[in-house]
């Protein structure tokens, strides 16, 4: 099985899906990484941030075991100045390139720009009759940008699949923590207490002891 986890910004993929990737990878799937921006000096990062992202993005594709990582290099926070045909090439192509039966993606109505340029661009790069190879997406949620959306019904994550990561949450949260400049003091969102919190709260929702929620955007059996 081939599984492309694409991340808007490098640490989506660990907050949105960590556990089940390494569930994944226990099982014995090809697992395939997109990152689609990167910090840069002109949107206001230090030289020092970008070479310790590089780094961590390195050592994280470590850990999870990916096949390759395929950066798009976008500028962060930009993603909105781009002109969308460029930005749905670029998707296009990995996507073609990975041919992935499962895709994990961003959800649409996150707070963060990025997040609904990226997520309306992907589910225009999936369509069933050009990517037959595709059997299920799903979009998952990122603390502090999902709930942090305003609560009208069009905004609203509404999960219905659910993993159980019970076996894995304390890896997740060792690789979240190689994200420095990521994780926050409680009680802010991005703490490891709240990273925790969540899963324990979405295991509750499905009778295990914890779990990563997803709302599902395409299935075929």
């Amino acid at each position: 099985m081939k599984v492309l986890v694409v991340s808007v910004h490098p640490d989506d993929e660990t907050l949105g899906c960590g556990g089940t990737l390494l569930k994944h990878r226990k099982q014995g799937d090809q697992l395939f990484w997109m990152i689609i921006t990167k910090p840069d000096e002109s949107t206001g990062f230090c030289k020092e941030f970008i070479k310790e992202r590089k780094n961590q993005i390195k050592a994280v594709s470590n850990i999870y075991g990916f096949e390759a990582v395929h950066e798009l290099e976008f500028n962060t926070t930009k993603l909105h100045a781009i002109d969308f045909s460029t930005l749905m090439k670029s998707i296009s192509q990995v996507i073609n390139e990975v041919k992935p039966e499962i895709i994990y993606m961003n959800n649409r109505s996150d707070i963060h720009t990025d997040h609904q340029v990226a997520a309306k661009a992907l589910i225009s790069c999936t369509k069933s009759f050009r990517y037959p190879f595709i059997k299920k997406i799903l979009m998952y949620e990122c603390i502090s940008e999902t709930e942090i959306a305003p609560s009208f019904p069009e905004n609203i994550f509404i999960p219905n699949v659910f993993s159980d990561i019970t076996d894995f949450i304390e890896q997740k949260i060792e690789i979240m923590k190689l994200y420095r400049s990521e994780i926050q003091e409680t009680p802010l969102p991005r703490s490891i207490e709240n990273i925790r919190a969540l899963a324990r709260y979405r295991g509750a929702s499905c009778g295990v002891d914890y779990a990563e929620a997803f709302m599902l955007v395409r299935e075929r059996f």
